[in-house]
């Protein structure tokens, strides 16, 4: 995830998100403590990547979320390991001895998404970890923004690592696109599940990382990160909308959270 950065709030927006492709090489071990069975494997370029398999649990939907929350997480100003586009090809199902695994390899031939994996870095701990106030908040409106249940207190997908804080694992997020038939009934809507947020009482400066949010986050930036969505990612046999139509509908989601970004600010400080 290249992003050419500038000294200027508007060339900021007007930056160009680039995500690199790699292909798999080796599959090294399984991270059996997530549902969807990610993995750790090496790219071509020689790193380690945490890999999510377009095959495995909610499948595409699962990466499309990832793909959107890592980049306007990343856009924002948090920080979020490299995100990658890798190409897993059929040979690895083939010399797989466990058949769970050997069956998530078959179903997911073809383009996955890739994390950087952050060696040494520490699960987050509400109680000793490092997160200053600002960048909390500006996690909690993120998560309301992109609808994330699953940021809590249980699990909380984040990591400390040189001292900082990363986020990880968005696929939970945009819920409404498992059932697009009532995807516009969700544009009004807040998030009330903001009130399980692991980072909602260090969340102290909600205002301040709202402007923030709003100085490098516009429609035409979400639009960019929505084109970047794989074609083939968004083709959906259980619904009668075009890869053009849903891709409409992610950008209109958002838009309209963002446009609300005082109603999630109101909703997650009456939440404290």
């Amino acid at each position: 995830m290249c992003v050419r950065k500038s000294s200027t709030r508007t060339k900021r927006i007007m930056s160009k998100i680039e995500i690199r492709t790699v292909d798999v090489v080796q599959y090294l071990k399984p991270l059996r403590e997530g549902g969807s069975l990610p993995a750790i494997v090496q790219a071509d370029d020689n790193f380690l990547y945490v890999l999510k398999f377009r095959g495995a649990g909610q499948g595409k939907k699962a990466l499309i979320a990832e793909l959107i929350g890592g980049l306007l997480a990343h856009e924002m100003g948090l920080k979020v390991p490299e995100l990658v586009f890798m190409n897993l090809d059929d040979s690895f199902s083939k010399t797989e001895p466990d058949e769970e695994i050997q069956d998530l390899l078959k179903f997911s031939v073809g383009l996955n998404l890739g994390l950087h994996f952050l060696s040494g870095a520490i699960t987050y701990d509400p109680l000793v970890s490092i997160a200053d106030s600002l960048s909390a908040s500006k996690v909690v409106l993120l998560d309301s923004m992109i609808t994330n249940i699953d940021r809590t207190v249980k699990n909380t997908n984040l990591l400390n690592w040189n001292k900082e804080l990363w986020l990880i694992d968005h696929g939970a997020s945009l819920y409404f696109h498992h059932n697009w038939k009532s995807w516009e009934s969700h544009l009004d809507r807040t998030f009330p599940s903001i009130k399980d947020h692991v980072l909602l009482e260090r969340a102290n400066h909600l205002p301040e990382a709202a402007k923030e949010i709003q100085q490098l986050i516009d429609k035409n930036k979400i639009t960019e990160i929505v084109a970047l969505i794989p074609e083939d990612w968004l083709l959906d046999e259980s619904t009668s909308l075009t890869p053009t139509e849903m891709r409409t509908a992610y950008i209109e989601f958002l838009s309209s959270k963002l446009n609300k970004i005082d109603l999630l600010v109101k909703e997650a400080s009456d939440a404290k």
